[in-house]
């Protein structure tokens, strides 16, 4: 009897891998949003030097991604252990980097903190997305997708929560990323407490390894893809902050706008995936990053006092997200499922190449914005910084987004 014919079509459960992701998503991209600019305004670091942390810490993750995808298969018959252990690790890390003042120079606390987050955070979503795919196998209908829908709308939800809560706790608290830290420790025990009994993997096929996945033709180009197209959200999370403030002159506007954005991706990506599962993901997803390209280029033509109109791609761009985030890992997935059942190594290329974009964006974009003479929070800025950021935050990420295009438009799926 097979694996899948033993569990209950009925206990799906698939609201806890809503909240998991959420908890996931919550350390990820909300921090390099809000870290770097707390860092800058609470202890003067510099954007630059911030910007060289952030990159080594990915270069660690060229090392040790792979590495956590073998460790993850290691551990399958006790994932439900590590995955606590690893649960732990980053909510504690959480703590220490915006609750507790730093104990050592605060450009070294706060490498050391993200390390334990990061960390801590590879290991598990490489942990979550394999496990996603043994749950997929088990779930009636095209299972990778209606699992999508659920993870990534959890995900992207988690995001809009994290992106709004540090502004709406400054309302009632001194120290509101101190809240925020607190309140992401408590999600992390719901998390664990809501998965308890999904991280069995048994009956799965043993691991085969990294070269299974490098040697497939059609593995490789979807991570190049992952790769190319993660690049334009990289580059307009890591300036967000920076553009409205500075470009639009709209503080006090940055967290409306960011709770639009992620609350749109949120909205979004169940009607994507519904008309993925219609018409096809390919057609799907290339009409979603056609609209992208037309969002983002929409905000070189914005100024001080823009941000309604700036609403409206915050809008449509959030749209977009929500294609990408559920419907790429969807395509993996169903790849995996069939080279590589056991999933882990693969995930872990997948987690590299999903924040290795992140690193680079800092590391080029910070110092560059400080070699122009921008000052973040100063009352006014060099015409010349102002035109570099708004070119890197709106041209740039069209540019890698064509790129983007021409590889999926060039790219049969219909192997997955």
């Amino acid at each position: 009897m097979s694996v899948a014919a033993t569990i209950n079509p009925s206990a799906q459960r698939l609201p806890a891998y809503a909240v998991f992701a959420a908890l996931l998503s919550t350390a990820g991209l909300p921090i390099y949003i809000h870290a770097p600019k707390f860092y800058v305004d609470e202890y003067g670091v510099s954007l630059a030097a911030l910007g060289v942390v952030l990159f080594g810490l990915r270069l660690l993750d060229v090392v040790q991604d792979p590495l956590f995808g073998r460790l993850s298969e290691a551990m399958r018959d006790r994932r439900g252990l590590a995955v606590s252990i690893g649960c732990t690790v980053m909510a504690l890390s959480m703590l220490g980097l915006f609750a507790v003042p730093p104990m050592l120079p605060p450009l070294v606390w706060f490498g050391l903190m993200l390390t334990g987050v990061f960390s801590a955070f590879s290991f598990l979503t490489i942990n979550f997305y394999a496990q996603g795919v043994v749950k997929a196998t088990h779930l009636i209908g095209q299972g990778h997708l209606r699992l999508a829908r659920w993870r990534e709308t959890g995900a992207l939800l988690g995001v809009c929560v994290a992106a709004i809560a540090p502004v709406m706790l400054g309302a009632f608290m001194d120290a509101p990323f101190a809240g925020f830290a607190v309140g992401f420790a408590v999600l992390a025990l719901a998390a664990v407490i809501m998965m308890q009994g999904e991280w069995d993997a048994s009956g799965m096929p043993s691991s085969v390894g990294f070269r299974a996945v490098l040697q497939d033709r059609l593995a490789r180009r979807l991570l190049l893809i992952a790769l190319v197209n993660a690049a334009p959200v990289a580059v307009s999370s890591t300036l967000f902050l920076f553009f409205v403030e500075s470009q639009l002159q709209a503080p006090g506007m940055e967290g409306p706008l960011l709770l639009l954005f992620f609350l749109s991706a949120a909205v979004a990506a169940p009607l994507w995936s519904t008309l993925a599962e219609r018409f096809g993901v390919k057609p799907v997803l290339l009409s979603a990053m056609v609209l992208a390209i037309a969002a983002f280029g929409s905000a070189m033509l914005l100024g001080p006092g823009d941000w309604v109109a700036f609403a409206v791609i915050c809008a449509l761009s959030g749209a977009t997200l929500g294609a990408d985030l559920t419907l790429l890992p969807a395509v993996f997935a169903t790849r995996m499922a069939r080279i590589s059942p056991s999933a882990a190594e693969g995930f872990g290329l997948w987690a590299f190449v999903s924040k290795f974009t992140l690193a680079f964006a800092a590391v080029t974009l910070l110092p560059a914005l400080e070699r122009a003479g921008f000052d973040s929070g100063a009352v006014s800025n060099p015409p010349q910084s102002l035109m570099l950021l708004t070119v890197l935050y709106a041209a740039v990420p069209c540019g890698l987004k064509m790129v983007a295009i021409a590889l999926l438009a060039t790219t049969d799926l219909k192997e997955t």
